[in-house]
């Protein structure tokens, strides 16, 4: 077993040229990543971008074709034992045997971490009771909720105390209280324990509320590298001009397409998409020919900025 000098000061996460491919299809490009330690790093693309596939490298569930990752200094294809050891995956199906109980899952998934029985159940109750579960420990996890069942499917990827928790869709087919419940989950985690956490969303609610960092993948890469926020500064197209009028006699009845998109509309305001380099001569001339008593201009919603990105 060999590992990267300097891995307790390096990065959590070290991509270099990574690839993959099945058959002609080309699922990874060549990615290359550096993810710092106790960070969350938020994984968008749309379906088939490749997303998924390098969770699974990164897990050494799949072996790459060309390039190198490491995870807490140990290579993913060299140091397959110690990376595992090292990590603790919620991929995005339950991996939990819903004829056991919770607590029994998660004793087992103790063993497999040889740790002895008794620090495999003092483990399990303390996952349990943290992700509050323990009034229903003793039951078979098939009688759980959809949220019960992924709060322990989350305890169990964190038996081991991983040092790098991948969470591959976390929050997917969860009602919106089981989603909130999982995020605050996932952000005390992080900042009590410090764990580095790479996950993988559609839902913006997640990549908002949890991450410091953002990649985007397409088409086998890396294109976007960043904060949340630079996305709507670099890819957004528009911006929104909502107007005010006096009042309800005067709705700007007028054709506004010359201005944008009308995309909201009441009695006495209206909402335009405009093109960003528009923006100022479109309000001159709203202000000009019309009777505004008052305008915003807002960014395009995050949502919209990445379907514009995914839609090129």
């Amino acid at each position: 077993m060999t590992q990267a000098s300097g891995a307790a000061s390096g990065p959590a996460i070290l991509v270099e040229g990574l690839t993959k491919s099945f058959g002609e299809v080309r699922a990874l490009r060549g990615i290359d990543l550096s993810v710092p330690r106790g960070t969350v790093l938020g994984v968008l693309g749309p379906n088939g971008a490749g997303k998924t596939t390098a969770v699974r490298i990164l897990t050494t569930l799949m072996l790459p074709d060309g390039g190198r990752a490491v995870v807490e200094g140990y290579d993913v294809v060299r140091d397959a034992a110690a990376v595992r050891r090292s990590i603790g995956l919620a991929g995005q199906s339950a991996a939990i045997q819903e004829e056991l109980t919770g607590r029994e899952n998660l004793e087992i998934i103790g063993r497999l971490y040889h740790l002895s029985w008794p620090r495999a159940r003092g483990r399990a109750a303390e996952l349990l009771a943290q992700f509050e579960l323990a009034d229903a420990a003793d039951r078979p996890a098939k009688g759980y909720s959809g949220g019960m069942k992924r709060r322990l499917d989350l305890a169990a990827s964190l038996v081991g105390q991983p040092k790098v928790l991948f969470l591959d869709e976390p929050t997917i087919g969860l009602d919106v209280v089981s989603q909130k419940t999982v995020r605050e989950f996932i952000r005390r985690h992080n900042a009590e324990q410090k764990t580095t956490i790479l996950l993988t969303s559609h839902y913006m609610a997640d990549i908002q509320a949890l991450c410091d960092r953002v990649i985007i993948i397409d088409h086998g890469k890396i294109f976007f590298d960043g904060r949340l926020a630079e996305i709507v500064d670099r890819f957004a197209d528009f911006k929104l001009i909502t107007i005010q009028c006096a009042s309800t006699d005067a709705h700007p009845n007028e054709n506004l397409s010359r201005y944008g998109e009308v995309v909201e509309k009441s009695a006495s305001s209206v909402t335009l998409k405009v093109k960003r380099d528009r923006v100022i001569a479109a309000c001159k001339s709203l202000l000009d020919e019309l009777p505004v008593t008052d305008i915003d201009i807002q960014e395009v919603p995050i949502e919209d900025v990445i379907r514009q990105i995914f839609a090129r």
